[in-house]
């Protein structure tokens, strides 16, 4: 299985899984202003047997956009799509 990303706006990809949409990267954004995490979150929720690896929870959080890509196996080089639309 291949993941990959689109970017939808600055802060907002679509995660696809072999061209299939399963997830949605995001820059979290507290009141304050944007924050330095980064949240992987599967759109359907299913029982964890169900999930497509390396989901182990409905929602991840991460230190970086970096960190998050690299844990969906994708490239930085990869990831570098225009927006759509």
């Amino acid at each position: 299985m291949t993941y990959t990303v689109e970017q939808l706006a600055p802060g907002s990809y679509d995660v696809l899984r072999d061209g299939a949409l399963v997830a949605s990267l995001v820059r979290n954004v507290h009141r304050s202003g944007p924050a330095d995490t980064w949240s992987a979150e599967l759109l359907e929720e299913m029982p964890a047997i169900k999930r497509p690896a390396p989901f182990t929870n409905q929602r991840h959080v991460f230190k970086s956009r970096l960190a998050a890509l690299e844990w969906l196996s994708i490239s930085e080089v990869d990831a570098t799509t225009e927006p759509s639309g």
